[in-house]
């Protein structure tokens, strides 16, 4: 089983949304997928459910029950978690034993960017991430790149010492697939094809570390 831990400092960062979208990818590859739902709002956990009969249908599993790490069912290739919002290092430490890649999502904004920083911080003090034995990349989301704000976030992501894997535009798109259990990847459309472009770079990044 690979297991990637999705996690940022607050909520409403776009978690879940890189999560299912993750897992959606993961399971149309011929991969058996779960969703480990970490966060009380439960949006991995209702996209699962409107999923659940299709061919790429992806397990939903409780998070938030304690000591999940001893019901996992066997037969799982690739677990997907999303994390609590605003779990911080220590309250992931479970997870951070045996994830082999973390992925945080950061909106281009100065709040959101300054509360990432005590976030990685808090990463760093797992000897995994301390001794470099788990990656971390961060993802830049909902990004309006003609913008100087957006174009000036990215440039300050750049420069931290963690890698920039990924830049998702802002699209509507994925409000109204994870109404449907759908992700960018169960379409073919020119449209939505140059939005799975924006995740080619997390996911050759992902294949490096699984």
């Amino acid at each position: 089983m690979r297991t990637i831990l999705v996690a940022s400092s607050k909520g409403g960062a776009g978690k879940s949304t890189v999560a299912t979208n993750l897992a959606a990818h993961f399971a149309l590859e011929g991969k058996a997928t779960a969703i480990l739902d970490a966060d009380k709002q439960k949006s991995s956990t209702h996209w699962c459910e409107k999923r659940a009969q299709m061919a790429s249908a992806v397990l939903p599993l409780d998070g938030c029950r304690r000591n999940w790490d001893k019901h996992l069912p066997e037969g799982i290739q690739r677990l997907v978690v999303d994390a609590a919002a605003g779990a911080m290092g220590p309250d992931l430490t479970a997870v951070l034993d045996i994830a082999d890649a973390v992925v945080v999502p950061v909106l281009p904004s100065a709040i959101d960017i300054e509360a990432t920083v005590p976030f990685l911080d808090s990463l760093v003090a797992h000897p995994r991430v301390k001794k470099g034995k788990l990656p971390v990349g961060l993802v830049g989301n909902r990004l309006k790149p003609w913008t100087s704000a957006s174009q000036q976030a990215m440039e300050q992501l750049q420069a931290w010492p963690y890698p920039l894997v990924a830049q998702l535009r802002d699209t509507q798109a994925y409000v109204l697939l994870a109404g449907l259990g759908k992700s960018v990847f169960d379409y073919h459309s020119e449209q939505v094809r140059s939005h799975q472009d924006d995740w080619a770079p997390l996911l050759k990044w992902l294949r490096k570390s699984l």
